[in-house]
């Protein structure tokens, strides 16, 4: 199986690189990961996948510093040709950004299965892009790894049990990152040896 991550903003390298970590231990799963350029400068971007230990993207679509719906759609254009170049079996988006919907919208216009992780989150705000981003993006994908069982909960209130729609309760992306840098942070860091001297 080939599997398409798309991944934009700072949140959503973390997550992906949780879940790029449980991806590598299968033979049979091949991820290609596309950074949209949402967030693109050095401090909001390659720091991250170095520090962090996160895989480098395979492409990186460098789109940014325009309005919503000018990223949304250009980000639109350009993963809709990567998903038919790269063959995908699956697309993951993370969260509720731009390069979330878009990343959905490019794969469900071209019928490849899509999984939303953070599925089922609300403000209840639709003045939020955001909001607006993860409402469209829960209803046209084909999984939803919900964090919570109130994320499984609000889908079911918005009728999510009668659309052909996969509700997975996964458990929370950034928890696993946390612990996992908080285990990396101890076993590598050598900041209190510094500060006290040693």
């Amino acid at each position: 199986m080939k599997i398409l991550t798309i991944v934009g903003a700072r949140p959503q390298f973390i997550k992906a690189a949780a879940l790029s970590r449980a991806l590598a231990k299968y033979d049979d799963i091949e991820e290609v990961i596309v950074h949209t350029g949402q967030h693109f400068d050095k401090n909001m971007s390659d720091v991250f996948f170095e520090e962090m230990e996160i895989p480098k993207p395979k492409h990186n679509l460098d789109i940014n510093s325009v309005g919503h719906g000018a990223m949304t759609g250009r980000m639109l254009e350009k993963i809709e040709e990567l998903i038919i170049t790269e063959s995908v079996d699956m697309v993951l988006v993370y969260g509720d950004t731009n390069s979330t919907v878009a990343g959905a919208l490019a794969e469900k216009k071209i019928h490849v299965k899509i999984g939303h992780v953070e599925a089922g989150l609300r403000s209840y705000n639709m003045q939020m892009p955001e909001e607006v981003n993860r409402i469209i993006t829960d209803r046209i994908s084909d999984i939803l790894f919900c964090p919570t069982q109130t994320a499984v909960d609000n889908l079911k209130k918005e009728g999510y049990d009668y659309f052909d729609i996969k509700i997975i309760k996964s458990g929370d992306v950034m928890q696993d990152a946390a612990n996992f840098y908080a285990k990396n942070s101890a076993d590598k860091s050598t900041i209190l040896d510094s500060s006290m001297g040693i």
